[in-house]
């Protein structure tokens, strides 16, 4: 099953989202369970926040792949939100 990961970073925390950078693509890479990611970009361009496609059995291991991500365990977050997604394009 898709979930759509959906997070907003905090105010003024680009250099924790940096700091953690590597070890959140390690993360995805070695999860195994991301089809798709990107970080949204404020009107600076500069990343703000992530949309993350996981495919996962279900909401508690979607969940659970959130809460393990190195961002949020940096504190980088100001909002997490996880939706069921069904994928019709693309």
């Amino acid at each position: 099953m898709r979930f759509a990961l959906i997070t907003t970073d905090k105010p003024g925390a680009l250099d924790i989202r940096k700091a953690n950078r590597d070890a959140h693509l390690a993360y995805i890479a070695e999860t195994g369970v991301v089809e798709m990611a990107g970080p949204f970009l404020d009107e600076n361009a500069e990343m703000c926040g992530s949309l993350i496609i996981l495919e996962v059995a279900d909401l508690a291991a979607a969940q659970d792949w959130a809460a393990n991500d190195p961002y949020a365990k940096a504190g980088l977050f100001s909002d997490v939100r996880i939706q069921a997604w069904k994928k019709v394009v693309g």
